[in-house]
């Protein structure tokens, strides 16, 4: 008879054992000798087996009354995303979540509460708090608390901003709340948490720090930032491939008021994470700098969960990542200028765009001065001015009237964002068709399974260019990859083939 096969927890301490970063956020391992929670990858000496228990979810460590490592640090592991497209319930917790893991949803002077975001995602507070616990074992708000106070974490520890300024930056709604709920939490103060936090990393300058992001592998740096280099603007945008670097210029809203700035991430292959540095001037936005980075380069992505569904079809692509944007309205601008024209023509129009509209701003590099223009700015653009710089009316049309949605506040272009809702109001405006919508959901909205069915490139790489209704074709070849298809459509582009062993299984 054939061996039987591992339990769970019994797998992920063989994971432990290895510490295989393939893992990491993939689950905790609370220690109950010592009342600690660590990450798969944690440098300490193993425990023994029957003092470990696991958790999917820092949050649930934490309810079982388990404190972070301060070595190994939980905050900065990548995110574990389980995405669905059939049970009903499953979608509805996926879509809490990532309004949870949105700092741009945290709006309200105490954050997201429970009410508002069963509010935002159309059922009932008590609805939600049953389904939520049903599936993780903790209440949203209990997932929410553990949000704020990792993050908080991680500021105390990689950066020297003011307690008040990291309690801030970290949704709660005043300092008193922050320490009693880091007391209670952690058993010690924010103050002493700092002074026993990591050293910091060379080169570490400025009081925002240098922040560490961790990541899965394989990711294939090159190929990631390769794509930046072809999209880049000019004064905007700097990606170094050869040196694992990306830099840009950075406009974020923090209340009424108007952030702008920089950040720089360098990715640390040999220890799978990112250093990000930024301006000064964004310490008060720095939760939404984070998630945005996080999101641009895709690190919280689970490669082998991907490859498992793409790697017949796509073989020896798993290092490849979707790219993510750093501003959905940026990201939105550029899928309208790329209308059915090459990456090239696309980048000469933004150029023009950016230097024309474009404001400066000081950086600690001569080839970063200028920021992507506002949604402000290009919604009160004149077609004569759109029409000097090589963009046709009718394309002219679709970015005013979609900066003036973004500018109302009528359309929000960020992961948090209702897909299906935010696709739909895209395809409403003018020039706006459902391979833009696709394509600004893909990267701007974070979301994996998006399919620009219309895409010429995708056509020819799946081999349906020649039958009568290509998209028809395209669709139904790709349903065997859902809930991934975004990540087929990256691959697809980057091999512009598929695998004829999945081709003829299809």
């Amino acid at each position: 008879m054939p061996a039987p096969l591992p339990a769970p927890d019994d797998s992920r301490y063989l994971a432990l054992c290895s510490r295989d970063a393939r893992f990491d956020g993939q689950f905790f391992t609370g220690v109950t000798s010592t009342g600690i929670y660590c990450r798969p990858v944690c440098a300490v000496r193993t425990p023994r087996r029957e003092h470990c228990r696991f958790f999917t979810l820092a949050a649930q460590a934490e309810s079982a009354g388990f404190r972070p490592c301060l070595r190994c640090r939980p905050e900065v592991a990548p995110q574990a995303l389980a995405w669905s497209v059939q049970d009903a319930s499953s979608i509805l917790v996926q879509q809490a979540l990532r309004l949870i893991d949105t700092p741009q949803a945290w709006d309200t002077p105490e954050g997201l509460g429970v009410a508002r975001l069963a509010q935002r995602l159309g059922v009932s507070d008590r609805h939600l708090r049953r389904i939520f616990e049903a599936a993780l074992g903790v209440s949203p708000l209990q997932y929410l608390q553990t949000r704020r106070l990792l993050l908080a974490k991680q500021l105390l520890t990689d950066t020297r901003l003011p307690v008040t300024q990291v309690a801030l930056s970290s949704g709660f709604g005043s300092v008193r709340r922050f320490n009693a709920a880091f007391a209670t939490h952690y058993g010690l103060n924010p103050s002493q948490l700092r002074r026993a936090g990591a050293p910091a990393a060379p080169g570490d300058a400025g009081l925002c720090g240098s922040i560490r992001l961790a990541y899965r592998p394989p990711l294939d740096v090159p190929a990631l930032l390769a794509f930046f280099v072809q999209r880049q603007f000019t004064g905007v945008e700097c990606a170094d491939p050869a040196n694992g670097t990306l830099r840009r210029t950075v406009r974020l809203q923090a209340g009424s008021r108007e952030l702008t700035g920089w950040m720089a991430a360098r990715f640390d292959t040999a220890r799978h994470q990112v250093w990000l540095q930024t301006s000064e001037a964004l310490a008060p936005v720095l939760a939404q700098v984070i998630a945005r980075v996080r999101a641009m380069l895709d690190l919280d992505a689970d490669p082998a969960a991907i490859h498992a569904v793409l790697g017949a079809a796509f073989p020896g692509t798993e290092g490849l990542r979707v790219p993510g944007a750093f501003d959905g309205f940026e990201l939105a601008v550029r899928a309208v200028l790329g209308q059915q024209i090459t990456v090239a023509a696309a980048r000469t129009l933004g150029q023009r765009l950016v230097e024309r509209l474009g404001e400066p701003v000081a950086t600690p590099w001569p080839d970063l001065q200028r920021l992507f223009p506002s949604p402000a700015t290009l919604a009160q653009a004149e077609g004569e001015v759109l029409g000097q710089l090589g963009i046709v009316r009718q394309r002219q049309a679709a970015i005013v009237a979609l900066a003036r949605a973004v500018d109302s506040g009528q359309l929000a272009l960020h992961p948090g964002a209702d897909v299906a809702a935010t696709t739909q109001a895209l395809c409403q405006l003018p020039g706006i068709g459902d391979w833009t919508a696709q394509y600004i959901a893909l990267r701007g909205l974070r979301w994996p399974d998006a399919f620009p069915a219309g895409d010429v490139a995708l056509h020819k790489a799946l081999g349906v260019q020649g039958q009568p209704q290509p998209a028809r074709a395209a669709t139904a070849l790709a349903q065997a990859w859902r809930p991934w298809r975004g990540y087929a459509v990256l691959r697809a582009w980057a091999t512009g083939s598929i695998s004829s062993a999945s081709l003829s299984k299809a």
